[in-house]
């Protein structure tokens, strides 16, 4: 039985996917949660595909109210999550009976949270995407009073004996913090700054207010480029770490534009830019050197341990007799 979420707060928050993986042939970014990690981890918490829309909260509080019984899970940043004013843990499925208020508040060491329903929520697409795009004015920008449609409905799970917790999957992630610690290659440019690249793993960077999804503005010690020759535009990769003026580094994140023409000094991992997803401006930015290779183990790595979670969270829902709606389904890591 299908249900609602009617939006009571809606803060800063939009429903979305991991990506428009087909947008960049057509000239549009490739966009989606910024988190790649937390977003997975909370549709895989409740049984859906890792690609399922969910709601991605931005910094502000986050209110609504449910007409059916569901199953939410609400990971990234730390923040209080409350159902109908209980306290409720993060990184785990959580049962929410018919009528009840979801609040999500006081995000902090962080930036960004993933609210993901057992079964999804109805959104529109575009190239096979919900993720919106600023760009082209697409997307489903969530407003008070607005009602999400849920796909299914999950009766109440609750554990009989003092309200303990029913599940304990061990999800969650370390907090991020206020120092972040982000790993980048080797850009295709790196050579063109000369001695002063290694300024970029020697320094600090402090991130702009002027930050978004399109990119990370930082500020420090920047490396300068030796030579003169003009950059003509070309494609640029998400994660590019641009150097385009004396007074600050540009991190490009996954709603940059397809092509640029500023010399590339490096690029964040797919791992790092999960961490500069959670960057707060203020925060403080350290790069850290790593190979290709290396950033490819560290990523497999990460998708393992989601591989793990996923077959924890399908063989305790298989015991209580949840339908799981996605089975999990290899994505780029763009």
């Amino acid at each position: 039985m299908k249900g609602q979420l009617i939006v009571r707060q809606a803060g800063n928050s939009v429903v979305t996917d991991l990506g428009r993986f087909r947008g960049p042939r057509y000239g549009l970014p490739v966009n989606g949660a910024l988190d790649q990690y937390s977003a997975r981890a909370a549709n895989i918490l409740v049984g859906n595909d890792e690609n399922a829309p969910l709601v991605e909260l931005t910094a502000l509080d986050f209110r609504m109210t449910v007409t059916t019984d569901v199953l939410i899970s609400v990971t990234g940043a730390p923040l209080t999550l409350t159902v109908s004013n209980r306290e409720c843990p993060l990184w785990q499925p959580v049962s929410v009976a018919a009528g009840e208020t979801v609040a999500i508040r006081g995000i902090h060491g962080g930036l960004r949270a993933y609210l993901a329903v057992h079964g999804s929520v109805d959104a529109p697409t575009l190239l096979g995407s919900c993720t919106p795009d600023t760009v082209v004015g697409f997307g489903l920008q969530l407003r008070e009073g607005m009602v999400l449609e849920t796909r299914c409905s999950l009766g109440p799970l609750r554990q009989p004996y003092f309200d303990m917790p029913l599940f304990r999957f061990g999800a969650e992630r370390p907090p991020v913090g206020h120092e972040l610690v982000v790993s980048v290659t080797d850009g295709p440019d790196f050579a063109e700054f000369g001695d002063s690249a290694n300024l970029l793993f020697t320094s600090e960077y402090r991130v702009s207010p002027r930050s978004n999804h399109i990119g990370l503005r930082l500020g420090g010690r920047l490396p300068e480029r030796t030579t003169t020759g003009e950059v003509l535009s070309r494609g640029v990769p998400v994660g590019a770490i641009e150097v385009p003026s004396r007074e600050e580094l540009l991190v490009l994140h996954r709603g940059r534009g397809v092509t640029a023409g500023y010399p590339v000094l490096a690029v964040a991992t797919s791992l790092g830019l999960d961490v500069l997803a959670q960057a707060r401006p203020g925060d403080t930015v350290h790069f850290v050197r790593t190979t290709v290779s290396e950033a490819t183990i560290a990523y497999r790595r990460s998708m393992l341990e989601l591989e793990t979670l996923r077959k924890s969270v399908g063989t305790a829902f298989g015991l209580l007799g949840i339908p799981s709606p996605g089975g999990g389904q290899d994505l780029p890591a763009a």
